[in-house]
């Protein structure tokens, strides 16, 4: 068992730097009803979001139900699921708590999951705990209005230091005292982080050279567009996309689709210029293994972009999600269909599937000619529909 399941707080006196927000949530589990429904914990990862919702199960002795937000692909699947859970009484617990975990995870494309959410929160019968990381994500408007907000911040590091000596104590690992504090520093309030740094060390003999990487908060690409496109170049921005969750070649998609909303003229034309040469060190990365041109990619499309402006505006500029991100999938989509109608054709006649897919244009006219084809291949509809094309 890893140090975070061993020491994962079960009772609230055991969670550490929280006793604001401990005193809301109880507040809003005694006056559950009254006045809202759910509730939407958030705050940066590791600080014990997730946590704090098992820790309030077993004080409360409820059974908790778990969801992801893979559980909301579309409208019918969720109620599926939620409605039966918001209705019956637990089988084995006195009470119930729905815990929608890391929310940030939906598709703002859900198919109608979140208004069911937000359709499931007034009619539940038991508390709904939602966590997220930003829950000011425009896909929330609506469900942060039927919900509690309560932030949980950054843990203090001096909290996170006592809560690794602790575990020291009851490990009976000597750690040196420095080491302790700074993995708690560069932690920077993410508990669990500083844990695992310190079973890292823990199962090292010599430990002291170490250096702690300090923990890159993950950036919406949205403030990352509007420090590129609004700050002057500095060396802080070669880093910028390493705390974002995206490849830098959807980074260059995002890039390329918002230049013309910030920049004119020779500004526009530099811009678009530096993003093509970065295009070329990709080219290059993907036919040849060059992969040490990244950081000729990364500096074209972050420092570079960003020395294109002579006077950025200072105005709100909304971004937009690059088009070419769903001509890209949809593309996908349909080399996808072609090659599982090409597995179950081939199947079916004892010829290979490359073969297939090279009479790909003879092949689908055939099939298209005869019903009988299409039922004896047991087609999707998504497939029947793209022989359509």
């Amino acid at each position: 068992m890893t140090l975070t399941e061993k020491y994962r707080p079960k009772t609230f006196k055991e969670i550490k730097g929280q006793d604001e927000i401990l005193k809301k949530i109880k507040n809003f589990i005694e006056n559950f009803g009254k006045r809202k429904k759910a509730v939407i914990l958030y705050g940066p990862p590791g600080i014990g979001k997730t946590t704090l919702a098992y820790v309030l199960a077993n004080e409360t002795n409820s059974e908790i139900f778990e969801l992801n937000a893979s559980d909301f692909r579309n409208k019918e699947k969720l109620k599926e699921i939620l409605k039966p859970a918001i209705e019956q009484k637990s089988l084995t617990k006195v009470d119930k708590i729905i815990l929608i975990d890391e929310a940030d995870g939906i598709s703002a494309e859900d198919e109608g999951g979140l208004s069911e959410l937000i359709t499931l929160i007034e009619k539940t019968n038991y508390p709904i705990i939602i966590t997220a990381n930003d829950v000011w994500d425009k896909k929330f408007n609506s469900l942060r209005k039927k919900c509690e907000l309560i932030q949980l911040k950054e843990v203090d590091y001096k909290v996170i230091k006592s809560i690794l000596r602790e575990i020291c104590e009851k490990e009976k690992l000597t750690v040196d005292e420095d080491i302790l504090t700074e993995i708690s520093i560069k932690a920077r309030g993410d508990i669990r982080a500083a844990i695992n740094d310190l079973q890292t060390i823990s199962s090292l003999k010599d430990y002291m050279p170490i250096i702690f990487d300090e923990r890159n908060k993950e950036t919406n690409v949205f403030n990352a567009l509007r420090r590129i496109f609004k700050e002057k170049p500095s060396q802080e921005l070669l880093s910028l996309y390493d705390s974002i969750n995206l490849s830098l070649d959807d980074i260059m998609l995002w890039i390329e689709q918002n230049i013309p909303l910030e920049y004119q003229k020779k500004e526009l034309e530099r811009a678009y210029d530096l993003l093509s040469e970065s295009d070329v060190f990709r080219g290059r990365i993907y036919k040849q293994q060059y992969w040490r041109f990244l950081v000729y990619e990364n500096i074209l499309l972050s420092y570079g972009i960003a020395s294109c402006k002579k006077n950025a505006k200072q105005d709100f500029t909304s971004y937009k999600k690059p088009t070419r991100i769903l001509q890209i999938w949809m593309n996908n989509q349909r080399t996808l269909y072609k090659k599982t109608i090409s597995e179950k054709y081939a199947e079916k006649t004892h010829v290979s599937k490359k073969k297939i897919m090279s009479e790909f244009l003879i092949i689908k006219q055939v099939i298209n000619s005869n019903p009988n084809i299409i039922k004896e291949l047991k087609l999707s509809d998504e497939e029947i529909e793209y022989l359509k094309i």
